[in-house]
């Protein structure tokens, strides 16, 4: 599994579409595909220049990104523990994710009043109970491919 860097990957990825949502955390995923030898493909995926997703992605494997705003965690241990814990999580389940560009967003706070410290234990075990979940969600279903219009 590879980790997003750059922001236009992340802009990308971030456009594809949302596969899982749960009370704290969002997945978005770009379905990144091979060039097709299909003639009635459009014009525009067969033409001679690449896709956009492909100029930022190596199409060869599983692209994971985690996006955790200081809206959400104020403080940067909190960050760094959401962001450890989303990656250490994503490799578990790495081989049932598709070829795709993957990022997990935080979307909402988790409450101060239940977790007082900013790194405790009680907070990485909510807050892996819920990417785990996420992420069979995901896993169950499949990325319905964009309309062409």
């Amino acid at each position: 599994m590879q980790r997003l860097k750059t922001r236009p990957q992340f802009q990308a990825a971030l456009a594809g579409g949302t596969v899982s949502r749960t009370a704290h955390f969002a997945l978005h995923r770009l379905n990144l595909s091979k060039p097709t030898d299909n003639p009635s493909a459009p014009a525009e995926l067969i033409g001679p220049a690449p896709s956009p997703e492909q100029a930022l992605f190596d199409l060869s494997g599983v692209w994971l990104g985690a996006m955790v705003p200081k809206r959400w965690a104020r403080r940067a241990v909190t960050r760094n523990a959401i962001k450890r814990q989303i990656y250490n999580v994503s490799e578990r389940f790495g081989d049932r994710l598709p070829v795709a560009a993957h990022v997990v967003r935080l979307r909402t706070t988790f409450d101060r009043k239940l977790f007082i410290s900013a790194t405790s234990d009680q907070l990485k075990l909510a807050v892996r109970l819920e990417l785990e979940q996420l992420f069979e969600r995901a896993a169950l279903k499949p990325t319905p491919p964009k309309d062409a219009t």
